[in-house]
C-alpha cells in the first residue's frame, strides 16, 4: 500500500477528467505529476507539482490549473483540505482515518506493508566483492559486500529477481604470487627458514595453508623448481583462499548465488566470442593511441594495438583490448565476462567496485552497452574508503593479515549487525569514520541502537500487555478501534509509517540502500518522542489502565512501528532485537 501512489492516482484522474470537460488541453502528459511530502509539515500532508509542470504544454497559468484542480480534490473523501500556495503548488491534508488506516494496512500486510512491484520481475545482476583470492578480505571490502548485499535485498523486495555474484580474479598474475607466498610457507612448515621478498604475502593467515600443502604433498615439492609445482600450488592455494573469502562473508550474512571464476574466460573461447561480437558492429579495429594526457612519460612510444572503439558509446577515449605482443589486456576479460552476463539474460547489470576502480566506469559502461546494443543497462556503484577508529586512534593493522584490517577483524570486535548498519549509514560514495567506540555506544547518537532500541521497546510493552491479559496478536490489533488514534504526535507516527512503501521505491529506483537506513533512524525517532511523550500525557501511553480497547489502539499503532522496523532491518541484513542487553 503506498499512500502517495493512491493520492498520485487520484490527482491524474481529475486531471484527465478536466481534460474531458475542456478545462485543460488534450495531448498532456501527466508523467512529471509528483505527489510528495512537502518540505515543511506545516504545509499539509501531501503537495503536488501538477499545476507547475502543466502549465507551459497547457498554455496556462499554473494558478488557474492549482484552482480547479484544489476544488476536485477537496470532494475526495480523504481530502480534508487542498490550498493552493504560491504560484501554483497545491498542498493536501488527509483524513486521520487515512493515517489510521495504514496502522491497519502494516498489521494486515506484515512484511509485504512495503513491498513493491516496481521491478515486475526483471533480473538484475548485482556483482559485489569480488576481492582477487589472494588473503582475508579487507575493511576495504567490507563496505562493499555489506552494500551490495544490502542493494540486492532491496531489489528483491522491490519486485526484482536478482542475482547476487561474486567475480573470482584468479586469472591474472596476483594469483601465482599467491601460490609463490603459499609454497615459502610450505617450505617453513617443513622447518626451513625463508624471507618474504617484495610482492609476496606475508600475512600469517597463509601458515595454515602451508602446513595444508605439506600435509597433502608432503616433501615432494621441496628443492624443486617452479615449473614442478606452481600449477598445482597455485589451484590448492586459491581454493584455500576461496574458503576463507566464503567464511568471511558467512560471518557477516552474506551469501552468493554466483562465485564466476575470471579463469573460466580463457582458453574456452569466450573472450574471443565477446570481441567477435563487437567486431561484427564495427567497434574493433587496429590503431595507435594518443599519449597520455600530461606529461608524456619517458618510455612511451606508439605502438600499434588492437582497440575497442568505446568512445561511440560514451568513453572519453577507445581502449586496447590487446597488447602489441599479443597477449590481452585486463579489460579484454572484463568485456567477456559482462558479455557473459547479457547472453545470460539479465535485464540490468549492477557492478560494486571500490572507489580506486573509478577510472573503469567509462570503459565498463561502453562495453555494456556496445555488447546489448543499449538494451541492458549497467550501474556501477563506487564505494569510498573507511577509516577506522578506536580510542580516539586510528585502528592499527592486523598481524593475521600483514598489512590491513580484515572484515573479521571487524566482525569480531562489533558483530555482523553493528557492522553492516553503521557501514550504510554513509552514501555509498562518501567516506565513512568507523568508530568502534561510537558503534557500540547505547545513545541517540549511535544509530543502530537507536533503531534497535525502537524495536525492542515495542517487544517490551507487547509482553507487558500479554501479561495484563491484552490480545495483542495482530489480526487482532488490526481490528481495534483505531479512530482512538487521534492525538497529533499519534498521527505523526502514522504519517511517518505510510513514508515507508515510497522510501522502499526511492531507494530502488537509485540503488541506494543507506535511504533505508536514514529512514529507519527517522522512524525511530518519532517513536521514541511519542513513548517519552507518554511520560508526561498519560493518555498517550500505550498501556490504558482498565481500558483494553483503546490500549490495543495505542498498541497497535506501535506494532505497526515494529513491522517496519524489523522489515527495514531485514534488507539491511540486520536481525531486529527484542530485549537490549
Amino acid at each position: 500500500m503506498n499512500l502517495f501512489s493512491e493520492i498520485r492516482a487520484v490527482v491524474v484522474d481529475n486531471l484527465n477528467a478536466m481534460v474531458a470537460d475542456g478545462t485543460l488541453p488534450e495531448g498532456l502528459s501527466f508523467d512529471n505529476v509528483a505527489v510528495e511530502p512537502p518540505r515543511d509539515p506545516a504545509h499539509g500532508d501531501m503537495a503536488t507539482n501538477a499545476a507547475m509542470v502543466l502549465a507551459k504544454p497547457a498554455g496556462m497559468k499554473p494558478r488557474g490549473i492549482a484552482d480547479t484542480l484544489s476544488v476536485r480534490l477537496a470532494e475526495d473523501g480523504r481530502v480534508e483540505t487542498a490550498e493552493v500556495a504560491g504560484p501554483g503548488f497545491l498542498n493536501l491534508r488527509l483524513s486521520p482515518s487515512v493515517w489510521q488506516g495504514i496502522v491497519k494496512a502494516s498489521l494486515v500486510d506484515g512484511d509485504a506493508f512495503g513491498r513493491s512491484d516496481l521491478g515486475q520481475g526483471r533480473k538484475v545482476n548485482v556483482e559485489y566483492v569480488s576481492a582477487n583470492p589472494t588473503g582475508p578480505l579487507h575493511v576495504g571490502h567490507t563496505r562493499g559486500a555489506v552494500f551490495g548485499d544490502a542493494l540486492a535485498s532491496l531489489l528483491d523486495y522491490a519486485g526484482y529477481d536478482v542475482t547476487r555474484e561474486y567475480y573470482i580474479n584468479d586469472g591474472g598474475a596476483q594469483v601465482d604470487v599467491l601460490a609463490r607466498s603459499v609454497y615459502l610457507r610450505y617450505l617453513e612448515a617443513h622447518g626451513q627458514d625463508v624471507a618474504f621478498e617484495d610482492g609476496t604475502y606475508p600475512g600469517d593467515y597463509l601458515i595454515a595453508v602451508g602446513e595444508a600443502l605439506k600435509d597433502k604433498v608432503g616433501d615432494a615439492y621441496i628443492d624443486k623448481g617452479e615449473q614442478f609445482w606452481l600449477s598445482e600450488v597455485r589451484e590448492f592455494a586459491t581454493e584455500a583462499m576461496l574458503k576463507l573469502i566464503r567464511a568471511d562473508l558467512a560471518s557477516l550474512g552474506v551469501e552468493m548465488d554466483v562465485f564466476y571464476s575470471e579463469k573460466s574466460l580463457y582458453g574456452t573461447g569466450k573472450i574471443e566470442a565477446a570481441l567477435a561480437a563487437l567486431t561484427e558492429k564495427g567497434l574493433i579495429y587496429e590503431g595507435v593511441l594518443e599519449p597520455p594526457k600530461g606529461k608524456k612519460p619517458d618510455d612511451w612510444e606508439p605502438r600499434e594495438q588492437t582497440l575497442f572503439k568505446s568512445t561511440e558509446h560514451g568513453d572519453d577515449v577507445d581502449r586496447p583490448v590487446k597488447k602489441s605482443d599479443g597477449a590481452w589486456t585486463y579489460f579484454a576479460p572484463d568485456i567477456a565476462y559482462h558479455y557473459d552476463k547479457v547472453t545470460r539474460g539479465f535485464d540490468e547489470l549492477i557492478d560494486v567496485f571500490g572507489a580506486d576502480h573509478g577510472g573503469y566506469v567509462k570503459r565498463m559502461k561502453a562495453a555494456v552497452s556496445a555488447l546489448s546494443a543499449g538494451q541492458v543497462p549497467l550501474d556501477v556503484k563506487l564505494t569510498q574508503l573507511v577509516k577506522l577508529w578506536k580510542d580516539g586512534q586510528p585502528f592499527k593493522m592486523s598481524k593475521r593479515a600483514g598489512t590491513f584490517v580484515t572484515l573479521r577483524d571487524v566482525v569480531d570486535l562489533v558483530g555482523p549487525d553493528v557492522t553492516r548498519f553503521v557501514m550504510l549509514t554513509r552514501k555509498n560514495d562518501a567516506p565513512l569514520d568507523f568508530d568502534f567506540d561510537k558503534v557500540l555506544d547505547q545513545s541517540k547518537d549511535n544509530p543502530v541502537f537507536y533503531v534497535q532500541y525502537a524495536h525492542a521497546r515495542v517487544c517490551s510493552v507487547l509482553r507487558k500487555a500479554a501479561e495484563a491479559g491484552i490480545d495483542v496478536s495482530d489480526a487482532t490489533l488490526a481490528a481495534a478501534d483505531l479512530s482512538k488514534l487521534d492525538h497529533e504526535a499519534e498521527l505523526a507516527l502514522a504519517k511517518k509509517l505510510a513514508e515507508w512503501p515510497r522510501q522502499v521505491e526511492i531507494a530502488a529506483r537509485t540503488h541506494e540502500p543507506h535511504r533505508i537506513a536514514f529512514f529507519l533512524y527517522d522512524l525511530a525517532s518519532e517513536f521514541h518522542g511519542l513513548y517519552h511523550l507518554g511520560k508526561s500525557e498519560s493518555g498517550l501511553r500505550a498501556l490504558q489502565e482498565d481500558d483494553p480497547a483503546t490500549s490495543q489502539a495505542k498498541i497497535a499503532l506501535i506494532r505497526a512501528v515494529a513491522v517496519v522496523i524489523s522489515a527495514g532491518l531485514g534488507i539491511l541484513g540486520v536481525t531486529p532485537v527484542e530485549e537490549m542487553r
